[in-house]
């Protein structure tokens, strides 16, 4: 399945940290003792997991400008590391143009969420790629 594969690898990856709030590399490694990937696609979740873990407050800070009267710790779990991860394609890979990334996020979201999570997603990842400096982004 390859990319597709590896998001939904990261996004339990990153639910898994949140939920034990632990980002360790210990719980990075018992993920893959117990959940098989390609060589891809643990690039590809290593990649995320990294910068992710190294720059959470940046990331962070672009969800919580969006939530008007919330704070980010009332995000349903699930919905926040698909945020996240989405949120690490548009501002660290230059290889994934920002709409495969919204779209990604959108679906799962539909697989793994609410059914009314995706609606939230797209407006909160609309609202911030409106909100960068167009120079900034890479596309």
């Amino acid at each position: 399945m390859g990319r597709k594969q590896a998001r939904e690898g990261t996004m339990k990856l990153i639910y898994q940290m949140e939920i034990n709030d632990d980002y360790s590399e210990e719980a990075l490694s018992l993920f893959f003792e117990n959940f098989s990937f390609d060589q891809s696609e643990k690039e590809y979740i290593v990649d995320a997991y990294t910068k992710i873990k190294n720059n959470i407050e940046t990331i962070d800070n672009h969800i919580e400008s969006t939530l008007e009267g919330w704070k980010i710790n009332r995000l349903a779990k699930i919905d926040l590391a698909i945020l996240r991860i989405a949120l690490y394609e548009i501002l660290y890979r230059e290889d994934i143009p920002i709409e495969v990334s919204i779209n990604e996020a959108i679906e799962t979201a539909k697989k793994y969420s609410n059914e009314d999570s995706y609606k939230f997603i797209n407006g909160v990842l609309g609202s911030i790629v409106r909100s960068l400096d167009k120079d900034k982004l890479w596309r």
